[in-house]
């Protein structure tokens, strides 16, 4: 394997934050045409920033050009995480200090065209999501072709619960979950983790099981391989030889008949509250277990991102069997991700996202005040207009 010469040259133009990226976003290719990238900052659990977003999207603008790259492996440097999403903390700050700031859309646009270009990748992208894969986490991950969890792997979307609503197009990929979308609703709403390999098969978020004690064989399999005539088929047979059965049935396939009742055919945040009450009163005490948790979820949230949330993943999950719309797919300006930058840019600034930071991240008093503070109190023509067009200038281009 040989490091990107390219890096080594951008090195000497950018800004110190924008070097240091080159040190925690790490990019090789291996003799075969494995373009690998390698996320090296355990300590904050591999949260992106802007000029890590950058980085990593200007790997795979290369390497999606480069008939020299076959296939694309990204991972981490520690079991620990993967990637625990965006780095909150730095853009809340900067929030904090002037709510105009250009970093809100500096970022988002980084994130949402970096997704874009995964998922418009014409080669086999493999991520390995060994330990916590949250937020734009799984934005890195969902998006490409073989997603592949471990025992170890964590998933969670608790947007919600900081003030924002779940984005990297995790609507998109929940309207295609079970139950019509309704498992995937379930998961935004309440940001309920997925901590074994079963949920994440059957939610449609991981492709692929092997067990952690198999990664490294599997990534020395990988840079073994011939890519040259059928990259997907090449990677197909490679995980067919490390992949394992679940040793268990998903708990939410069990559950499946109570999540569409409480969070499929669109109801209202209000809506599934009163449904999770009913499920509390079942005999099954494992229903009535999963309800008085996604109630606990749900009261985590803020209520008007509960409620932008609930209008959003029923939009897309409703489009996802009509053509026609825009939020059909990701797709050249139009869909999910440019409703989402919409959702984001205006969510971003409101009170709420600095102060679920500090509730959440700084202070960890795990007491946010949230304006509004009841689900009753939320300005429904505010939560309409979070969804409008921005002007043509400002709309994301993809």
């Amino acid at each position: 394997m040989f490091s990107c010469n390219s890096v080594y040259v951008a090195a000497r133009s950018l800004s110190c934050r924008a070097t240091m990226a080159l040190e925690v976003v790490q990019a090789l290719v291996s003799d075969n045409g494995l373009g690998i990238i390698t996320l090296d900052r355990p300590k904050a659990l591999n949260a992106m920033n802007l000029e890590m977003d950058s980085l990593y999207k200007s790997y795979l603008e290369g390497w999606g050009k480069s008939e020299k790259v076959k296939a694309i492996l990204v991972q981490s440097s520690s079991p620990r995480a993967f990637s625990a999403g965006m780095d909150i903390k730095s853009v809340a700050a900067a929030i904090k200090d002037d709510k105009k700031t250009t970093l809100v859309s500096k970022v988002f646009d980084a994130e949402y065209t970096l997704i874009c270009q995964i998922a418009r990748l014409k080669k086999p992208y493999i991520s390995l999501m060994d330990g916590i894969t949250m937020g734009f986490g799984i934005g890195l991950s969902c998006h490409g072709t073989f997603r592949i969890v471990t025992e170890r792997t964590v998933l969670a979307m608790p947007e919600n619960g900081i003030g924002l609503f779940p984005d990297i197009g995790f609507a998109h990929i929940a309207a295609r979950s079970p139950g019509n979308g309704a498992v995937g609703a379930y998961l935004a709403l309440t940001g309920a983790r997925i901590n074994n390999p079963a949920d994440a098969l059957f939610s449609g978020i991981g492709t692929h099981f092997v067990p952690s004690e198999n990664l490294t064989l599997l990534k020395e399999a990988l840079l073994h391989t011939d890519f040259s005539s059928d990259a997907y088929g090449a990677v197909h047979s490679v995980l067919s030889q490390f992949t394992s059965s679940v040793d268990s049935e998903a708990s939410l396939k069990r559950l499946l008949p109570s999540i569409v009742s409480c969070f499929g055919g669109g109801k209202s945040v209000m809506e599934s509250i009163a449904a999770l009450k009913k499920e509390q009163m079942s005999s099954d005490p494992k229903v009535s277990e999963w309800a008085t948790g996604a109630l606990t979820g749900l009261a985590k949230g803020a209520p008007f991102s509960l409620c932008i949330t609930q209008q959003h993943f029923h939009a897309v999950a409703a489009a996802a069997c009509n053509m026609d719309n825009e939020l059909q797919e990701i797709k050249q300006i139009e869909g999910v991700m440019k409703m989402e930058y919409r959702l984001a840019l205006r969510t971003a600034i409101r009170d709420d996202f600095i102060e679920g930071v500090r509730a959440v991240v700084i202070d960890k008093d795990q007491n946010p005040k949230w304006k509004p503070a009841n689900l009753e109190d939320v300005d429904a023509n505010g939560v309409i207009e979070c969804f409008e067009s921005l002007a043509e200038s400002e709309e994301l281009k993809i």
